[in-house]
This record gives structure tokens, C-alpha cells and sequence, in this order.
């Protein structure tokens, strides 16, 4: 019996031992993630003049105004970053107790870095072709994206708010906001700016899009099964409190071994995937994992992104 029970906690340590070694690379891949944003960002799309889509958008229009207005000189340095970092804490003291503690954490750091890179990053052009910043640029700083999206993080500003209205009402969703937030930016921009600067920042929105789905999983809807001979107890309360996601399980026999398995079956939306694969690895390393992605659902689910 001792040793039953030795075996056990040597199981469970080494599961807490690997889940803390996935979550780590998974962190360090976020800050990659907003490392190739910053470059996409500075070196592509700051020197041409050009403005991203979303709250980053806003915050490149904010520091222009703050220049021309105020005649402030930045040189180099683009302080974009520090404003969007700061425009971030309300959404993130919002957000705390309203979406998952590992998602809040690894966005908080994905946040954090991408203003760290964005200030030590000299502003310079790569390319003299607004064209070409705008294809090189977007790809850049899409698959960045596309990286901190496939590990279970984001990069703040309109995914958290799409988030938060989801909760709020069905109706909403991050597409829909970012559009509603980017025609608000856009149509700002060709008051404030040149009718060529909105068309060139509309294609790199265009491109980055692309980019970012690329990278990350491109279906909105996903179904997952999930088959382990683990006690799923733990694992079933994580992904209720975590992802907010109902789960239909039932008991199964291996054909070959006539082990007994539990499955389990879970519908939710491609930015949450990762997120529970990671929950999935914590608790059985060994679970065999499907995934179905562009299904097409009907009934009492809830689109949240």
C-alpha cells in the first residue's frame, strides 16, 4: 500500500514537473511572439508612416497627435508602446476575474514584452517601398501575433475587450469589434491623414490578418475529444473555471488492452485550444488529444471570439 501511494505522488510530481516545463516554453514562445511583432512594427510599418488596426492603432494615431501638436521630437523611439501598455491596465484590472488566471498571466507578459521591444527596438526603415513594409511588415508582425495566440496568451488590447463583451452579450465578438473599432480608426485617419496612408494601413490590416490565422489555428469553431485513463475530476473542474466550457463525458473500453478510458467531448472556439490542450498536458501528459477544426454548431453554444 505504501508503495501504491509512493508511486502516486512520484506520478504527480513528475505531471507538475512537466506541466511547469510546457507552460515555461509556451512562455518563452509568447515573448518570441511579441518580439516579431516589435520588428514588424518598427522596422516596417512606423517608418512608413502607416498605422496598425486596433487599440495599437490608436495609440500610433494618439503619438502623432501628441507630436504635431505639441511638438514633442521621439527621434527614434516610438512611444506608441508605453501608451498602449498604459491604455492595457484598465482592460487587464477589468479582465482579472473575468477570464482564465493562465490566460490573464501569459497576456500580462506577452503585454509586458511587447512595450520592452517596442522602446529598445530602433525605429528604422528596412525597406524603401511602402508596399513592400506593408507585405513584410503584416507577415511579421501576424505570425507574431499568431504565435502568442497558439500559446494560450494575446496580445492585449481588442482580444481581451472582445473577450469581455462575449461574456457580456452573446451578440458580440472579437471580429466584430475589431471591424467596428478599425472602421472608427480608419475613417479618423483619412480626415487626420493622406487617403494613400489609410490604403496602404488597410492592406497591412489585411495581410497581418492573414498572417495571424495562418499561424494560429484559422477555424473559429473546434471540436475536441479528449480519451485518457486518468480520474478527470480535476480536469473537468479546471476546464469549467479556466475556459468556461461544458464537457460531455462518457466511459470506454480499449479494444486491444480493455483498459478502461474516459472521453471527453468539448466544443469551443479557436483562441481557447491551446488553452486546454495545456490544461490536458497538466493533468495526463499521456492523453490522446483530438481536434476538429471549421465545425459547424447549432443550439445553446456560446460564440465567444
Amino acid at each position: 500500500m505504501e508503495d501504491e501511494t509512493e508511486m502516486e505522488a512520484e506520478a504527480k510530481s513528475k505531471m507538475k514537473k512537466a506541466a511547469v516545463v510546457y507552460e515555461g516554453k509556451r512562455c518563452l514562445f509568447s515573448v518570441l511572439g511579441a518580439f516579431l511583432y516589435a520588428v514588424g512594427i518598427n522596422l516596417f510599418m512606423v517608418p512608413s508612416g502607416l498605422y496598425t488596426g486596433g487599440l495599437m492603432g490608436i495609440c500610433q494615431v494618439i503619438r502623432t497627435l501628441l507630436a504635431e501638436l505639441f511638438h514633442l521630437d521621439f527621434s527614434n523611439f516610438d512611444i506608441a508602446g508605453i501608451i498602449y501598455y498604459i491604455m492595457n491596465i484598465p482592460i487587464f484590472i477589468v479582465a482579472f476575474a473575468r477570464i482564465g488566471r493562465a490566460f490573464f498571466a501569459k497576456t500580462v507578459l506577452a503585454v509586458s514584452a511587447m512595450t520592452l521591444f517596442m522602446s529598445v527596438i530602433p525605429v528604422g526603415a528596412v525597406v524603401e517601398d511602402v508596399m513592400a513594409s506593408c507585405v513584410v511588415g503584416g507577415i511579421i508582425s501576424g505570425a507574431g501575433v499568431g504565435i502568442m495566440l497558439r500559446m494560450g496568451s494575446s496580445g492585449g488590447g481588442m482580444d481581451v475587450i472582445g473577450v469581455l463583451l462575449t461574456k457580456w452579450k452573446r451578440d458580440f465578438s472579437v471580429g466584430k469589434v475589431s471591424l467596428f473599432v478599425n472602421l472608427a480608426l480608419y475613417g479618423t485617419c483619412l480626415f487626420l491623414f493622406d487617403v494613400d496612408v489609410v490604403l496602404y494601413s488597410v492592406i497591412y490590416a489585411a495581410v497581418y490578418s492573414v498572417a495571424m490565422d495562418r499561424m494560429h489555428t484559422q477555424n473559429i469553431n473546434v471540436e475536441v475529444n479528449v480519451i485518457t485513463k486518468a480520474d478527470t475530476t480535476a480536469l473537468e473542474k479546471e476546464v469549467f473555471n479556466e475556459v468556461g466550457r461544458g464537457i460531455t463525458k462518457w466511459s470506454a473500453l480499449g479494444a486491444y488492452t480493455y483498459d478502461r478510458s474516459h472521453v471527453l467531448y468539448i466544443l469551443l472556439s479557436k483562441y481557447e485550444v491551446n488553452r486546454l490542450k495545456s490544461i490536458i498536458h497538466k493533468h495526463d501528459p499521456n492523453a490522446f488529444i483530438v481536434v476538429n477544426e471549421g465545425v459547424s454548431v447549432d443550439g445553446n453554444y456560446l460564440k465567444k471570439l
